[in-house]
């Protein structure tokens, strides 16, 4: 039976197999959360996210609770994997050249555009809502991977593909959202301390330091610095990828001795099958008890859900459409406009990033809840019907 890849992208191939098994993973975990928060269990549920832990780790978050850890500290690795993806595509792989770049960049620039505009125009008269301008501009690439993988052959590997590079661009441009957007008062002495750390780690790269423990350490400072900076502590597990060592070798890209990809293949388990879900699990939790079309009505959920929906299957299919049509860039290999479209509404997916930075962007528990309404019912509609126009557009048949 042939491969859904071929075998030159082992590296790619490995990615794909493993963010969709914890992309079904992750939507269980989801599911499980929405039935422990309505059920008998709930308040143990809430209780259990905010247990104090300690200890103070930065004044501004004061001490550590459960949540904290999980959205503060497991998530760090979830963005230093999030990093090396990015970083090994644009350095060795589907992106290393410009003229990959140009349509999933295109594509990501305006499914994250379109969707902020959606957001901002449903939710207009409402300054108080205006800062969750971005929570509908992410795509997440394990739960859209794990709806794609349901269709099995019916969706080629061309598809996959771009999916995935589009994703990738569109996690480097939702990290620059968190660290310019979502940023409070900086600590300059920790930001100082931050750099230092940042410059080291580089530095241990250009003399050649291929030992991954190093730059582990160099990591966990980082990341303490970050906390400790008022820039979100996860945007130090992006820094920190940008500068593990990566053998060029196009010909294996998975040469087992890549620093790179041996740390990547390490941690990769652990995200898609650990914190990923266990990040959903403490986030997807919202009572929906007196939840109506009257609540999913209201401007904030609405206006999420709406971008996740409307705002990313049209800038991104927009986007496709134009730069095919002007010859910038050639359709999809096996694939037709009705399963472009298909993708596009997949990458409405907004679950793990959406649910991210609404985090950020509101403290207020009511807004928070509604941030979760309007970004599960913006993914739940856009994975439905993104899974059933795949499954039912024609399979374009090409010659070997």
């Amino acid at each position: 039976m042939a491969s859904v890849l071929p075998r030159p992208l082992s590296a790619l191939r490995s990615f794909l197999e493993m963010e969709a098994a914890g992309g079904i993973l992750l939507i269980g975990a989801a599911a499980a959360a929405l039935v422990v928060a309505n059920g008998p269990a709930a308040a143990g549920y809430f209780a259990w996210l905010h247990h104090e832990t300690g200890p103070v780790l930065a004044a501004a978050l004061g001490p550590m609770t459960v949540h904290l850890w999980i959205n503060d500290a497991l998530m760090a690795l979830f963005f230093l994997l999030v990093g090396l993806e990015i970083k090994r595509e644009f350095v060795d792989g589907q992106l290393a050249r410009w003229g990959d770049r140009i349509l999933p960049m295109f594509a990501a620039a305006a499914g994250m555009a379109v969707p902020a505009l959606v957001y901002l125009l449903v939710t207009g008269g409402d300054a108080a809502l205006h800062s969750g301008w971005a929570v509908p501009a992410a795509t997440d690439i394990a739960f859209a991977i794990g709806v794609l993988a349901l269709l099995g052959t019916r969706a080629p590997a061309s598809l996959k593909l771009f999916l995935t590079t589009v994703a990738i661009v569109d996690d480097l441009g939702a990290v620059a959202i968190i660290a310019i957007a979502y940023t409070a008062g900086l600590n300059l002495t920790a930001l100082g301390a931050a750099l230092l750390v940042l410059v080291g780690m580089a530095a241990m790269n250009r003399l050649g330091v291929r030992a991954l423990a190093p730059y582990m350490i160099g990591f966990a400072l980082l990341w303490f610095a970050v906390l400790s900076s008022g820039v979100h502590a996860t945007v130090a597990g992006v820094l920190a990828a940008f500068t593990i060592p990566v053998d060029r070798t196009p010909a294996a890209p998975d040469a087992v001795d890549s620093p790179l990809h041996r740390l990547e293949h390490a941690l990769h388990p652990w995200v898609a099958w650990l914190i990923v879900p266990l990040f959903g699990f403490a986030n997807a939790g919202v009572s929906l008890a007196g939840v109506g079309l009257e609540t999913l009505a209201q401007p904030l959920p609405l206006g999420i859900a709406l971008g996740l929906f409307l705002g990313k299957q049209v800038g991104i299919f927009a986007a496709v459409r134009l730069a095919v049509a002007t010859g910038i860039v050639a359709m999809p290999a096996g694939a037709n406009w009705r399963q472009v479209h298909g993708v596009a509404v997949l990458c409405g997916i907004g679950f793990t990033m959406s649910l991210f930075i609404g985090g950020l962007a509101f403290a207020d528990p009511a807004h928070a809840d509604a941030v979760k309404i309007g970004v599960l019912g913006g993914s739940l509609l856009s994975a439905t019907v993104g899974f059933l126009l795949l499954r039912f557009a024609p399979v374009e048949r090409t010659a070997a």
